[in-house]
């Protein structure tokens, strides 16, 4: 019996030495998939993105996909960011389409380069970026 006792009081022992469990954090992950970005999101960060006259550095290194960074580093002579070649004097975000299905969200961003002067292409944004990141940029024209 000494030998029982003696056990458990060591096993007593070795559970209080071991670390406290820790209360486990919320997965914001909805149950049955990943979470995906609405189009409030969506419009949020492609105006934070743009701003009045285009991203910013940081932006463009790490706002931005793979993808698009391939497509900037083949047309050299050209801001495949906002489809043309240097800065405009406004941007205005347009209203964002979400397709669930597809797996993407897009706006049509407007250029504005002065005297009635305007650009229009199409941003493209996947729902489950993580983080948030402008995946793809269709030209107008």
């Amino acid at each position: 019996m000494k030998t029982t006792a003696y056990s458990l009081g060591a096993l007593l022992l070795a559970l209080l030495a071991l670390p406290a469990p820790t209360a486990a954090v919320a997965d914001p992950t909805p149950v049955g998939g990943r979470h995906r970005h609405s189009a409030t999101e969506i419009s949020s960060f492609l105006s934070s993105f743009y701003g009045h006259h285009g991203p910013s550095a940081y932006d463009r290194d790490q706002r931005v996909s793979q993808q698009l960074k391939e497509k900037q580093a083949h047309a050299p002579h050209s801001d495949v960011l906002l489809c043309a070649q240097k800065e405009p004097q406004d941007i205005v975000v347009g209203a964002v389409t979400v397709a669930q299905s597809a797996g993407v969200g897009w706006a049509t961003v407007t250029t504005h380069w002065g005297a009635d002067s305007t650009d229009t292409f199409t941003a493209y944004v996947r729902l489950d970026s993580r983080p948030i990141k402008l995946d793809d940029v269709i030209c107008a024209g």
